[in-house]
């Protein structure tokens, strides 16, 4: 691939070592579909097979998407109240007066347990970006992408921009890990 070549065809080719090389899902293309950090279809999948009744998985679910969707908070307090729930879990009941379970949304004891997964153009309101990981269907990534002509720089600002509260900033409460770069830097 030569200098100035258009990001799409980065893009694809970063697409296709995650999916062959590294064993993730491709999900195609989010542009025209609705789309969140948490893709609640792929993590009940993800919990059903870990044991979890309906009821648990519906009323964590409902926790941690309060938690991920919470406006009345910054970045970094959305980041960290997300965080706990995703690491810790959450402690959710089948009914009142019954023990307390924790539904993990993640196998941090078994990593290779999860479901990985990869979609390109995960759009959310009027922003794209490029590429978006899930792990279990939570967005864990986001990875923007630039031609080589153009400095990594920007795919920088852009994910800054992205994160702030007039735009997604609700859609990197589940993100730990946002990077750019390009054919020729990152």
């Amino acid at each position: 691939m030569g200098i100035g070549q258009q990001e799409k065809a980065t893009q694809k080719r970063v697409i296709k070592l995650f999916a062959q090389e590294l064993g993730y899902t491709y999900l195609g293309d989010f542009t025209e579909r609705k789309n969140a950090n948490i893709e609640t279809e792929l993590l009940t999948k993800f919990l059903i097979r870990k044991g979890y009744s309906p009821v648990l998985i519906n009323r964590a679910l409902k926790e941690l998407q309060d938690a991920a969707g919470d406006q009345s908070v910054n970045l970094y307090d959305l980041n960290e109240q997300t965080y706990k729930k995703l690491r810790y879990g959450v402690k959710v009941s089948e009914s009142v007066g019954q023990h307390k379970i924790t539904v993990q949304f993640v196998d941090w004891e078994h990593p290779l347990e999860n479901d990985f997964y990869i979609a390109e153009e995960v759009t959310i309101k009027h922003k794209r970006p490029d590429l978006v990981l899930y792990i279990n269907g939570i967005a864990f990534a986001v990875i923007e992408l630039k031609r080589s002509t153009v400095s990594m720089s920007e795919g920088i600002r852009q994910n800054l921009t992205n994160q702030r509260p007039d735009m997604i900033m609700q859609f990197f409460a589940t993100v730990g890990l946002v990077l750019a770069g390009n054919d020729s830097e990152g």
